[in-house]
């Protein structure tokens, strides 16, 4: 059986990594990284912490994308070289070598030309994740705790900065509800494919009896705000609530009213913060996540697509988009791609990249037929 013809492999490689840089804007990318630099060496940064969190946490997520990129590139490089070692020395192993290496670079440049795909007006900002249990009781705040944990693993895996603004612990076990933020760039347009209702299926390990037991949960998606966003909100339009904080916290956090609740009158969009030490920086984490549902709601409103933003969120029967099934099998799949794996540890674990590939392929679909 005849080998790739690795010359015209690694011609196409080069041709399509040219192809990505260009619609990511790796200039634009490095000057971005060496303007936050200098804010980051500026020695007044800490004086203001959420900005310097900020500036530092982008810087890092930049810095990461080009590396990604450039390290692609290398690997290229270092692929050319092995293949004319292995064929002027004649070395069968070492171009065994190369096939293998050709095809997991192959994997890895398709998993990054698939960036090129988010076009969207928010598709290039940072992520703001709501969790929610839907129904199937202690089972359901349970499976919502699994989300969250994936999602975050997911971030981490990546070295992606995750910020988390509430946790609302259920009685038993699990959350209510968690918001969390994930700074990356192109978080947005990559995770809003998992908005709406996940459905989980396993042995219950709150029933006693070992039944099987079916549960729902919803993942809810925005962009993050900039400051260049025209969201103005009346003070007329918020009421604000103050409160202990509950669950795990520090000496201070659960002794104090530092937790506070927005209400937007006019929408009913409750949005509440918890996890800083004071009132002001909860205050100010809540806000954020208003205007990002507000932003998502004007969105939505004025293109007639809610559910392209927010995703179906009622969490219930009937309209999941994703089943992971731990008994009477594993298998975790997509209901609107097809895509699926038989190993839900893993994917619990945070390995979503194929899901995300195929969903923001399937969106690019849709939106083409939708066009057409």
């Amino acid at each position: 059986m005849a080998g790739p013809d690795f010359d015209a492999e690694i011609k196409q490689l080069r041709a399509t990594m040219s192809t990505i840089e260009q619609v990511l804007d790796l200039g634009a990318m490095r000057r971005e990284i060496e303007e936050l630099g200098e804010q980051v060496a500026a020695p007044d940064l800490w004086d203001d912490q959420d900005n310097a969190t900020r500036v530092t946490g982008r810087l890092s997520a930049l810095q990461g994308e080009v590396d990604r990129v450039t390290a692609l590139g290398g690997r290229i490089d270092d692929l050319e070289i092995m293949v004319e070692l292995g064929q002027e020395e004649g070395d069968a192993s070492t171009l065994e070598d190369a096939e293998a290496e050709l095809a997991r670079i192959h994997k890895t440049v398709e998993a990054l030309e698939v960036r090129t795909l988010l076009s969207g007006e928010y598709d290039a900002r940072e992520a703001l994740l709501t969790i929610r249990s839907g129904a199937g009781g202690v089972d359901a705040a349970d499976f919502a705790e699994m989300l969250m944990r994936m999602y975050t693993r997911w971030a981490e895996q990546h070295g992606y900065p995750v910020d988390v603004y509430d946790t609302s612990y259920a009685e038993e076990a699990g959350l209510k509800s968690a918001t969390f933020a994930i700074h990356a760039p192109y978080a947005y347009g990559t995770l809003s494919v998992e908005a709406g209702t996940h459905r989980l299926v396993r042995i219950s390990p709150f029933d006693n009896q070992g039944r099987r037991q079916t549960s729902f949960a919803a993942v809810e998606v925005v962009p993050v705000l900039e400051q260049t966003d025209d969201i103005e909100i009346p003070d007329e339009e918020i009421r604000t609530d103050v409160y202990r904080s509950s669950g795990p916290g520090g000496q201070s956090v659960n002794t104090t009213d530092s937790a506070v609740r927005l209400t937007h009158i006019p929408t009913g969009i409750v949005v509440s913060c918890q996890n800083e030490k004071s009132q002001l920086q909860n205050k100010a984490s809540a806000m954020v996540i208003l205007k990002a549902k507000l932003l998502a709601l004007k969105k939505a409103e004025e293109a007639a697509q809610l559910k392209e933003l927010k995703g179906d969120v009622a969490a219930s029967w009937g309209d999941q988009m994703r089943n992971y099934v731990l008994n009477p099998y594993q298998i975790v799949k997509d209901l609107r791609t097809g895509f699926e794996v038989g190993n839900p540890t893993a994917v619990f674990d945070g390995d979503l990249d194929g899901f995300l590939e195929a969903g923001i392929r399937w969106r690019r679909g849709q939106d083409r037929a939708a066009e057409n």
